[in-house]
């Protein structure tokens, strides 16, 4: 018996099949809600709350609030921390910002201490209540107002 290959069918059936198993696959989770699972997991006493759009956002009780922002197109970092707490940081401030760095950039923390506390005491009377820094390949900028203090921590995509 002599079997006629026909091309065209056999094209389009596996053509079908591929695309059954494409669409059969289990769905990836993206890499925020990777690092938020870690944060939660790496940190006590951090839950995570919602996402919205390209931003999950945190509690934690020696935070106000806190946010971990994923890279969008058109977007020139990669991911950027947000955390916001007392006008005069506590010690459990510091190490939480620190922590919460460390695991996001994935760095070592001893690090991330450093460049967090150096600058959330840099503002002050001489250099204002903005201060913009660069420690790490991490771009820091730390903002006070009367009642807050806020620390947002990014990495160009570049690096």
């Amino acid at each position: 018996m002599i079997f006629k290959l026909n091309v065209r069918g056999a094209i389009l059936v596996a053509a079908a099949i591929t695309g059954l198993v494409t669409l059969a696959a289990p769905a990836r989770a993206d890499q925020c809600d990777d690092i938020a699972k870690q944060l939660a997991g790496g940190i006590d006493g951090l839950k995570v709350n919602f996402k919205a759009a390209n931003i999950i956002y945190l509690t934690h009780p020696a935070a106000k609030e806190l946010s971990l922002g994923c890279s969008a197109q058109g977007q020139t970092y990669s991911n950027e921390l947000y955390a916001k707490g007392d006008r005069k940081p506590t010690p459990k401030f510091f190490d939480l910002v620190a922590s919460a760095a460390a695991i996001t950039f994935t760095l070592p923390k001893d690090d991330t201490t450093t460049g967090a506390t150096r600058c959330l005491k840099r503002m002050g009377l001489l250099r204002g209540d903005k201060v913009t820094m660069r420690y790490k390949r991490l771009n820091m900028e730390c903002t006070r107002t009367k009642t807050d203090a806020a620390i947002a921590i990014t990495r160009p995509k570049d690096e």
